[in-house]
Parts: C-alpha cells; sequence; structure tokens
C-alpha cells in the first residue's frame, strides 16, 4: 500500500426526515442562496417545497437556477454564475444529482473569478477560491455529494470534461434515501452502473499491486451496488434498499477506496465522456456500454486482476478449476448480463450509435485523454476499444 492523505471535509446527514435541516446547514455559511436544481421533478414530489420552507424560515433570500440537465452544460453554468454576480449570493444550494451538483460546484468556482470558468477545465486555470455548497441529493449515482470532482459539457466543443480541486466539496450533504423512491427504473439502474464503474476505475488501474484492504473494499461496494440496485427495482420504495444503493455510490467516489493504490487513471470515463458529448445519453447508459469492451480489452494485459474481481464478485464453485484468462472472460459476461437485466445498454449499436462513428468518437475522447494525463491512450488504442464496444 502506498502513502496517502485521506480528508474528506463534507458532513453527511443521512435519513429520514432531514431536508428540513437544510436551512440550518446554509445559515452557517451564508444568507443568500443560489438554489440549483433540475427540471420539475423536486416540485413535483415536494422536496422543492421541504428545501424552500426550510431555507426561507432561517431568514435565507433565494435566487433560483433551475434547468439543470442531466449532462450539465457550460451555458448553464455561465447563466448560474451570472445570477450569483448579479444578486450577490454567498452560498449555493444544490438539489438533484450528481449533475445538477455538478453545475453547483462549477457555479461556485466561477463566481469569484472574473476569466471563463472553462479554463478551469482545460487546465489554463486553477481554482483558489469557491463559495460555499450544500446539497440535497436525490439520485444514488455519481458521488458528487461527498467529493471534489466536477464535470460539465460544452456544448459549442463537444467537450465533456471533468476535474477535481480540495475547495470543490461540499460543506453539507443531506442525504434521504426517500428522495429517491420515485426516480425511474433507466436511471436507478444508471446511477447503479456509475458507482460499479467508479469501483472498477481504482481497482482496475492501481498501480500498487499489493492492497488487499482495498480491494476487499471495492468488491463489496460493488457487489453492494449491484444487489441493491435489484432490490431497488423490485420494490422502488424498499427503503433499505435505497439507503444501501444511496451510500454505496457515495462510498464508490469520496476519496476512501483510491487510499493507497497509488497512481490510478480513469480510462473507462474518458471514452464515454466522449459518448455523452457527442450522442447526449445517460452517463451511467454510456458506461455500460463502455465498461465490458474495455476489460475485455484490459484482459489482454491483466487478466489476473479481472479474475481476482471475478472470483469475489461472482463465486463459483468451480473457479479453481478455470485459467485466469478463462475467469476473466466469465466475469465481463457476467458483468454485461447484470447491466442487460437492469436494462442498461451494452453496445454502440443498443444506443443508436452507428460503428461507423467510432473514429469521431476516438478523435473526441483523445484531447481528454491529455488533459488527464492517460498515456498510453492513443487514438488508436481507443479505436480499439471502442470496436469491442460495438
Amino acid at each position: 500500500m502506498q502513502n496517502f492523505v485521506f480528508h474528506n471535509p463534507t458532513k453527511i446527514i443521512f435519513g429520514r426526515a432531514t431536508i428540513p435541516l437544510v436551512g440550518q446547514e446554509t445559515a452557517a455559511w451564508g444568507d443568500h442562496a443560489l438554489l440549483v436544481y433540475g427540471k420539475e421533478s423536486i416540485k413535483k414530489h415536494g422536496i422543492y417545497n421541504q428545501v424552500t420552507a426550510s431555507l426561507e424560515n432561517t431568514g435565507i433570500k433565494i435566487t433560483e437556477h433551475g434547468g439543470v440537465r442531466s449532462n450539465p452544460t457550460l451555458d448553464h453554468v455561465r447563466t448560474g454564475i451570472e445570477k450569483v454576480q448579479k444578486n450577490g449570493c454567498t452560498v449555493l444550494v444544490a438539489v438533484g444529482g450528481g449533475s445538477v451538483i455538478d453545475s453547483a460546484k462549477a457555479i461556485s468556482a466561477g463566481s469569484p473569478v472574473k476569466h471563463d470558468v472553462w479554463k478551469f477545465f482545460t487546465g489554463k486555470k486553477s481554482i483558489k477560491k469557491t463559495l460555499p455548497l450544500i446539497t440535497v441529493l436525490t439520485l444514488a449515482a455519481a458521488g458528487s455529494e461527498m467529493n471534489s470532482g466536477m464535470v460539465i459539457t460544452n456544448e459549442a466543443t463537444h467537450e465533456k470534461f471533468g476535474f477535481g480541486n480540495k475547495r470543490l466539496y461540499p460543506k453539507t450533504s443531506i442525504l434521504d434515501p426517500e428522495t429517491t423512491f420515485t426516480v425511474p427504473p433507466d436511471y436507478t439502474a444508471y446511477g447503479a452502473v456509475d458507482a460499479v464503474a467508479h469501483v472498477l476505475e481504482f481497482y482496475m488501474t492501481a498501480s500498487d499491486p499489493a492492497t488487499p484492504v482495498q480491494d476487499r473494499l471495492m468488491e463489496g461496494l460493488i457487489q453492494n451496488s449491484m444487489d441493491a440496485c435489484n432490490r431497488c427495482l423490485l420494490v422502488p420504495d424498499n427503503y433499505n434498499a435505497r439507503a444501501d444503493l444511496m451510500w454505496t455510490a457515495t462510498l464508490a467516489l469520496n476519496g476512501l477506496t483510491a487510499a493507497g493504490l497509488g497512481r490510478v487513471g480513469f480510462p473507462m470515463h474518458m471514452i464515454e465522456h466522449s459518448l455523452s458529448a457527442l450522442y447526449d445519453i445517460p452517463h451511467g447508459a454510456g458506461l455500460s456500454i463502455v465498461i465490458p469492451g474495455w476489460l475485455t480489452w484490459f484482459s489482454s494485459i491483466n487478466a489476473v486482476r479481472i479474475a481476482l474481481l471475478g472470483k469475489k464478485v461472482f463465486p463459483l464453485a468451480e473457479a479453481d478449476n478455470y485459467s485466469d484468462e478463462q475467469m476473466a472472460r466469465r466475469t465481463v459476461v457476467k458483468l454485461r448480463k447484470w447491466f442487460n437485466r437492469i436494462g442498461s445498454p451494452t453496445s454502440l449499436g443498443e444506443a443508436g450509435i452507428p460503428k461507423i462513428d467510432i473514429e469521431k468518437i476516438a478523435d473526441n475522447a483523445i484531447s481528454l485523454a491529455k488533459v488527464w494525463r492517460l498515456q498510453g491512450y492513443t487514438r488508436k488504442r481507443i479505436e480499439e476499444i471502442l470496436h469491442l464496444c460495438a
């Protein structure tokens, strides 16, 4: 295990009936909130009224900024920054899933500066100051409620870039599993896929080969993501299932899973970002397309690692009779079957993306590979992986 520093400053408030606490948590950081949310879902299901009532009861002025899309856009972030600067907002409150929280993070970083916020994503500027952020989570998926990362799509350039900075951690995140009871089956599935993908990225790309504590933690999180998702799809208002999925998705990307692994990378996310940037497909759906193809490609490099995952997550009595290559293939098949079972696509064709576009997708992906310093991911290699996703 490598040396590491684990520091996560986000306060988590977890459980039923916790949304009314958003007012007092926000009041500790400011008196005028930019309220960031998606479309009509939080209003339809009563979450909006709970949040605004709590904020108003603690004397907090509200400026609204709704309309965040599932692949959040740079233009919408820029509009939010303008609202903050025009109205003098001192704190942000994000009510939604990862897209909403990521948008709020970008607004919090872009509001104190004079340059364009996109310069943070391209590495031309570094974050020195942010506005404080409070979140109310309504979708188990991205883990943005307890991490320092954010992802935004520049529609003008068809680039979906993400990066992290220690100043982007939310101050407090409220996680009430009941807010996810009404999440539709497809987005419940996509959220679980996203959580699995976050753990897989660390598990497969860790540079230190001796991390048994982290390995068992990550294998357990993958199992819990799959099991909780299955239970949520079977009974959508199963509180314990929703709670398990919500907390698992948060733990998958709050820094703990990567501790001690050494250098890691996010190649599967890098490729998927091009799919959702170019075709606006849900992030989780794009990941379930990329994961089996990437693992198939990676099996020629490190079948042992994939085989270990398979033995732990998909145990088989006669596993000792399998070679690492056979076990690796079985693992990929098992994952693909699970994606299919929960209704998430596993090929470009299923998402309506023609095979002829592979070169275009690779051209788009190569720019993010450079920004993320994913050495070895040339255009040719990305195309090779994409062909395995077709």
